[in-house]
């Protein structure tokens, strides 16, 4: 037996705003600006909901009803037919308020008891590579996890992270946040002679990882409706005997479910292909469909999947992630919101985080790739923007909105963020004896800061404060000018070093004390 394992990525970003700027202006000169009139400001959402809705109507709704008159049909037969959906959370929240049916047709599915949801990241972002410890990757997670249960009562045991991107280190991860299976790209260069029609596992643990067949899902999901394509037109008898002609365990399909309608039209053929396909497939003896979890348990493992974390794969372009961490603009937006982090978790509050998180979402990385041929075409077709320059620029323009926010609220309240903040090794204080004789000790906020004050040697407190390295950090590091200009006092007096470090001590002892 061979079982077919469809799974349908079910995700639609929120795209971001040119006139941001424009937008904030505009409400400014009516009164205070709120947290939810950043937020839309930022987020074109008269383009989102005119994509939900196009979609919905194009693709979400008639596929849906079409897959559900599919279960119904088959659910009494001696085999039945059974999908997978990974649905983004950000998707779930732009149907609710624009196209709520979308959802009960979900819900529907979920209901026959033939259909496996998948769990991923919340905002479909690059979660996995904010540090530190996968902690950003966690709360994603679990915040879909709960959404999951909260909208359809369910609890997934099978999880992708966001565009299949894995190593051996996700892996083990998410084996320990309790999954049973996770889904990822069988990638040539990892497989090297195998075939990824079965169930493998990491080589660090014992989670049961499926690779995706792409030759076969992308013959969907990329070349139904290519004329040009020498196996045009693609029917579902003849998909369904290359399925039965194919060896192995598992055939795991995972494609873009907006391939029905929105990226294959419907005069395409592709409602009629996907309404016929289950029953082509189930005529073949050996051949049926089932979940991603069912398949990975019905069958052994045949070998372990080695990806190791400075080869982290995925399922677009050259099957890496330089689709979004490829070229200098991406990268350097990246670092522009990993360098944030410390501060918004510092300030604490759910609306400054969701604007974070907000722009943590792949798509706004994707949009600034750089590439050539046919990978240039399939970026540019999803990309709402001109090009690659003009989409790093707006997604700058929303990180400077942020970054402005975040300043405001450091003025509000100095001593929580300088105190509490838990900086990154590269934002940390480092002290030093003299040039170039690091001692290994590094403060990352202000408070841990004056506790080490007392431990490091008194020749390095007078080093960095004679050097201005001290109040150099608490400015630009903290945002505390005011302070760092009162030590810059301290520093001047003609005073011995002893006196200097006790007034250095007294003076921050009494700005933590007295702004608590």
């Amino acid at each position: 037996m061979t079982d077919v394992v469809f799974m349908f990525e079910v995700h639609q970003p929120y795209r971001l705003d040119k006139r941001a700027y424009e937008k904030l202006l505009e409400k400014a000169l009516k009164g205070d600006i709120t947290y939810s009139d950043i937020e839309e400001a930022i987020l074109d959402n008269g383009l989102n909901k005119l994509v939900m809705e196009r979609a919905g109507k194009r693709c979400y709704i008639p596929a849906n009803k079409i897959i559900l008159d599919n279960i119904n049909s088959l659910k009494n037969s001696r085999k039945s037919f059974k999908v997978s959906y990974s649905i983004s959370g950000v998707f779930i929240e732009q149907a609710i308020k624009w196209m709520p049916e979308i959802i009960d047709s979900f819900k529907k599915l979920v209901d026959t008891g033939f259909v496996e949801l998948i769990e991923q990241t919340y905002y479909h972002s690059l979660a996995v590579f904010i540090p530190p410890d996968f902690n950003e990757l966690r709360e994603q997670v679990y915040e879909h996890r709960s959404l999951m249960k909260e909208v359809f009562g369910y609890e997934p045991v099978s999880i992708e992270n966001t565009e299949f991107m894995y190593n051996n280190d996700v892996a083990c991860f998410f084996e320990r946040l309790g999954y049973k299976v996770v889904l990822t790209e069988g990638v040539d260069r990892v497989l090297g002679w195998r075939s990824p029609n079965y169930v493998y596992r990491s080589p660090l643990c014992s989670i049961r990882v499926l690779t995706r067949n792409y030759r076969l899902s992308d013959d969907i999901g990329y070349r139904f409706s290519d004329k040009n394509w020498d196996q045009y037109p693609l029917t579902a008898d003849k998909y369904a005997a290359w399925l039965a002609s194919t060896p192995g365990d598992v055939i795991f399909i995972a494609i873009d479910y907006e391939t029905f309608g929105e990226h294959h039209w419907p005069e395409t053929g592709i409602y009629e292909f996907l309404r016929w396909l289950p029953f082509e497939i189930l005529k073949w003896e050996h051949l049926s469909t089932s979940t991603p979890f069912e398949a990975a348990y019905k069958y052994p493992v045949r070998d372990v999947y080695d990806v190791p974390p400075w080869n982290t794969i995925s399922w677009a372009d050259e099957r890496d992630v330089s689709a979004w961490l490829g070229n200098y603009m991406q990268h350097n937006a990246f670092k522009m919101l990993i360098d944030l982090k410390p501060y918004v978790d510092a300030i604490g509050k759910p609306e400054v985080t969701r604007l974070w998180k907000l722009l943590t979402i792949s798509d706004h990385y994707y949009y600034i790739a750089t590439k050539f041929g046919s990978i240039e075409q399939v970026h540019s077709y999803f990309s709402p923007y001109k090009n690659a320059p003009d989409a790093y620029a707006i997604l700058v323009q929303a990180l400077s909105i942020l970054t402005n926010l975040i300043a405001q609220e450091i003025m509000k309240n100095p001593v929580k963020i300088a105190a509490n903040i838990v900086l990154p090794d590269n934002k940390a204080f480092h002290f030093y004896a003299g040039e170039g004789m690091y001692l290994g000790i590094r403060a990352h906020n202000l408070k841990e800061f004056l506790e080490l004050l007392d431990r490091v040697p008194l020749e390095s407190v007078i080093y960095h404060l004679h050097r201005g390295d001290i109040q150099a950090w608490i400015e630009n590091v903290l945002g505390l000018k005011d302070l760092s200009r009162r030590i810059s006092e301290i520093a001047m007096q003609k005073v011995d070093a002893e006196t200097k470090k006790s007034l250095l001590i007294k003076e921050i002892k009494y700005f933590l004390s007295s702004n608590a």
